[in-house]
């Protein structure tokens, strides 16, 4: 499975019904693991963005469905990245030169 991080900004959807977030946090990672993207974890956190999600997910293509998936509820806006295990990145690492 390929690794990736989420980070996740709050709409004003959101912060208008701020204490239904952790409800839905939950629903976040039941909604991947029926898409077949395994959650990591979850982390609200404070700064330029207000959640944080890594996650495994089988290619691109599963992961992008995932995060259109959070887009489309509109609670939430999403930047996605590929992340490389130590293992990948070695064998990419490797490979130059």
């Amino acid at each position: 499975m390929a690794g990736y991080v989420c980070l996740c900004k709050f709409t004003p959807q959101a912060i208008g019904s701020i204490g239904s977030v952790p409800e839905e946090l939950k629903q976040v990672r039941a909604m991947g693991e029926k898409m077949g993207v395994r959650l990591v974890g979850i982390w609200v956190t404070m700064g330029a963005y207000d959640a944080t999600i890594v996650a495994d997910a089988p290619d691109d293509r599963a992961m992008a469905r995932f995060a259109l998936s959070l887009a489309h509820q509109g609670h939430l806006t999403t930047q996605t990245m590929r992340a490389l295990s130590e293992e990948e990145f070695a064998q990419v690492a490797g490979k130059t030169g």
